[in-house]
């Protein structure tokens, strides 16, 4: 049985749940910032979303695919996919007694790299930025399979 009292006062435990707020904060963001390029661009995924543009043929002028709409959905979707990685591994990495100041490094590093990520979605900043937000979504999984690789070299019950 886990004793939340002795959890609190894991700093590790803290750490990651500091950093796990950031990112979830991060994803919830994301999900506005998609609603609201659909609402500012009049661009909707679904008939019934466009109804109060319009009845019929007038409504469906509003059910189309935007560039700008697809990019921020599509980094939307990477953080699904990469962050809720993050947190299983990470939760597990964290209460398996790393060193904090390694367990630190590591949760850093994968925020540091989805934020820029993010921003470089979003804003959009010129090249290279594009390509290094390339490269740290490849750093970020890197993060995460390290910590991967040290919870199962550590803690290996097979």
């Amino acid at each position: 049985m886990v004793d939340l009292a002795q959890l609190m006062e894991n700093e590790v435990f803290m750490a990651f749940a500091s950093y796990t707020t950031i990112v979830l904060s991060k994803m919830m963001f994301m999900s506005t910032a998609t609603a609201f390029y659909r609402i500012t661009r009049k661009v909707f995924a679904k008939p019934e979303d466009c109804a109060s543009f319009g009845k019929g043929e007038n409504a469906k002028k509003y059910l189309w695919v935007d560039d700008r709409v697809e990019h921020v959905g599509r980094a939307h979707l990477n953080d699904l996919e990469n962050i809720v990685l993050f947190l299983g591994i990470g939760l597990l990495y964290s209460l398996s007694g790393p060193d904090l100041s390694t367990a630190i490094l590591h949760f850093r590093l994968f925020v540091g790299a989805w934020i820029y990520r993010t921003l470089s979605y979003l804003l959009p900043l010129p090249q290279p930025n594009r390509a290094l937000a390339f490269f740290f979504f490849f750093f970020g999984y890197g993060v995460t399979l390290s910590m991967a690789y040290r919870l199962l070299k550590t803690r290996l019950y097979l």
